[in-house]
C-alpha cells in the first residue's frame, strides 16, 4: 500500500473524521493548518562568530528546504551584552506544502528519534497554535552528526485557523501528532499531588 501524504490526507480522510468529530457540515469551516515557523536563538556566549551562523543557516536549510533569515536586535540591552544591529535568531516561515512536507517529516521520522521519547505536551497557547522545543537539530536525519559545540535547539511554532484549542488540537492528533497519553498525564498529576506535603492548619 502506498504512503499517503499530509497533504493529501488533509484534505481526504483527515477533513471527514474532523467534520465527525467537531461536528462541522462545511469543509471551509474545518481548522486548517496556516503556516510553520522555524525558529533558532542565537546565545553569544554559547553560539557566536561567522562559521557557528553559517553552519545554522546551512543545517536549517537542509531541514526545512529554505534558507534562513538572520534577525538582528532592535536595540542595545547592556545588561545581556546586545548591542543593537546584533543576530540574535534565524528564522524560516513555511507555507503550503513545504510545510506539510516538513511536518508530515516531523511527526512520522524526526519525533521518533528523540531518545527516550514519551509524548509531547498536549498544552497549546489559547488561541489554536501549538510550539514545540527542540534541544538537538541534529535528531533530522539530514543532518550529519555534529561536535558538541555545534548543537543547538530549535521552537517550532505550528500556527492553525482554529478559533480555540480544543479543534486545533483535534487537527494535531488526527496529523499524527504524538501528545501524551491522557491516561499517563492523569496520573502523573495525582502521583505530584500526592507527593506534595500538605499545609498544617
Amino acid at each position: 500500500m502506498a504512503y499517503a501524504t499530509l497533504h493529501d490526507r488533509l484534505r481526504g480522510p483527515i477533513a471527514k473524521e474532523l467534520k465527525d468529530e467537531l461536528k462541522v457540515k462545511n469543509t471551509l469551516a474545518l481548522p486548517r493548518l496556516q503556516k510553520v515557523i522555524v525558529n533558532v536563538g542565537i546565545n553569544r556566549s554559547k553560539i557566536e562568530g561567522k562559521e557557528m551562523h553559517e553552519y545554522i543557516s546551512e543545517c536549517l536549510k537542509k531541514i526545512t528546504g529554505q534558507k534562513p533569515i538572520f534577525t538582528r536586535s532592535r536595540k542595545a540591552i547592556s545588561n545581556f551584552k546586545i548591542r543593537e544591529g546584533l543576530v540574535v535568531g534565524a528564522v524560516v516561515t513555511l507555507r503550503g506544502k513545504e510545510m506539510e512536507y516538513f511536518l508530515d517529516r516531523l511527526v512520522s521520522y524526526v519525533l521518533p528519534r528523540i531518545r527516550d521519547f514519551r509524548g509531547l505536551p498536549s498544552k497549546l497557547d489559547g488561541h489554536g497554535n501549538y510550539a514545540i522545543g527542540l534541544r538537538d537539530h541534529s535528531i533530522f536525519p539530514e543532518i550529519a552528526p555534529p561536535e558538541a559545540k555545534q548543537i543547538f535547539g530549535m521552537q517550532i511554532q505550528i500556527t492553525t485557523t482554529a478559533k480555540n484549542d480544543e479543534s486545533a488540537r483535534a487537527l494535531l492528533k488526527k496529523m499524527g501528532m504524538p501528545f501524551k497519553p491522557e491516561k499517563a498525564k492523569r496520573e502523573s498529576d495525582k502521583k505530584s499531588k500526592a507527593d506534595t506535603p500538605s499545609k498544617s492548619s
